[in-house]
């Protein structure tokens, strides 16, 4: 037996779902990833901090990244290192998560010159399901995943740029997405099914929300045409039955000239009693900016840059960003919904074509 061979500190615990070692997952798929996300958000739009980590067992990759917007600057650390045998640890460079009550609290840790926090994230309403998600390109699977998310409270410290900020529970919320599954990774040729089924359009929007006594979850993502390939709209009251509104109906008012959202209103519930949530955008963070994710030019999940690989960077956001365009924005905002404020975050990327918005290619932005 080798090294490689032997088990992990996880095999110690009863939790297999195939005769496998926790080292390996039961797909010998390049791209399949486990990851997470979380939001940090201030309710006057000040700053507005997201981070996550990911593992990538078949590329033997763990990578983690942190950003944070104060006025039009951006702060970003990324980090990526060798994927090693304790699963359990969750760090890579100067960043980590630590899990102190599983599905309850967790602590957030940033300990770099350039952008820097310690936090804890404290769940205010069970972890929610999302629906299950899956896409193809022509005959091929490219994405299978499988997400909850959550919504609470946050407090703590974050420090970049000379300033810091003091993360209380009563002035900022914490969101947060946990998935795993199979998700493209950069560096694979699609070949000819990617060449005959080119992506016409994409429209999505992810958006978790927390009121006082209520989490709000809203998902839907559209085709060129608008057929609808994921959608969810579900309210979680504690010690209740979640209650599922209906089809979301989201109308967007544009910045003109751009796909980027001023406002908007998603339309919920059924016929006898709709209900609309009203969305404020506070501040924006384009993921495909520091983040790592696609169409990132410098830097995305998953991809090997060595041993110990930690990089920092500061985006001017009044500089044009082309790529920002045809990736996901996260955009915190101030919400309200049958008399009830709340805070979140309206996650939302549309590019090329979609006819219910009138976009006609990927040229095409609002009048």
């Amino acid at each position: 037996m080798t090294e490689d061979d032997r088990p992990v500190p996880l095999d110690e615990y009863p939790v297999h779902q195939v005769p496998l070692s926790m080292k390996h997952v039961a797909t010998g798929d390049r791209n399949a990833y486990d990851r997470c996300i979380f939001h940090v958000l201030d309710h006057q739009g000040r700053a507005l901090l997201i981070l996550g980590l990911g593992v990538y067992p078949n590329t033997g990759v763990i990578d983690a990244y942190a950003t944070l917007r104060v006025g039009d600057t951006l702060y970003a650390v990324r980090a990526s290192d060798a994927l090693g045998d304790d699963r359990m640890r969750l760090a890579v460079g100067p960043l980590r998560i630590e899990v102190e009550e599983p599905l309850r609290r967790l602590r957030l840790v940033g300990d770099d010159d350039s952008l820097s926090y310690d936090l804890t994230w404290t769940a205010g309403f069970p972890a929610l399901w999302e629906p299950h998600h899956v896409q193809r390109r022509g005959d091929r699977l490219t994405l299978e995943g499988r997400r909850f998310v959550q919504a609470g409270s946050v407090s703590g410290v974050i420090r970049a740029g000379g300033e810091e900020f003091r993360v209380t529970e009563a002035g900022w919320t914490g969101t947060r997405d946990r998935s795993w599954g199979v998700r493209p990774i950069p560096g694979e040729e699609g070949g000819r099914l990617a060449q005959e089924h080119p992506t016409e359009g994409f429209h999505w929007i992810w958006c978790p929300v927390r009121f006082e006594d209520r989490f709000l979850m809203v998902i839907l993502q559209e085709d060129a045409d608008g057929h609808r390939s994921l959608n969810e709209a579900t309210l979680v009251r504690p010690g209740r039955r979640d209650t599922q509104l209906g089809w979301p109906q989201a109308e967007i008012t544009y910045r003109p000239g751009t796909r980027h959202p001023e406002r908007a209103v998603v339309h919920l519930g059924d016929l006898r009693k709709p209900q609309e949530l009203e969305v404020e955008i506070l501040t924006s963070s384009p993921l495909a900016v520091g983040a790592g994710y696609p169409p990132a030019d410098d830097w995305q999940h998953g991809t090997w840059r060595g041993r110990g690989w930690t990089d920092r960077r500061t985006y001017d956001l009044t500089e044009p960003h082309p790529l920002a365009a045809y990736g996901v924005t996260d955009h915190a905002a101030r919400f309200r919904l049958d008399g009830r404020t709340g805070h979140g975050i309206f996650e939302h990327g549309s590019f090329g074509r979609h006819d219910p918005s009138g976009f006609a290619d990927f040229k095409s932005v609002a009048p």
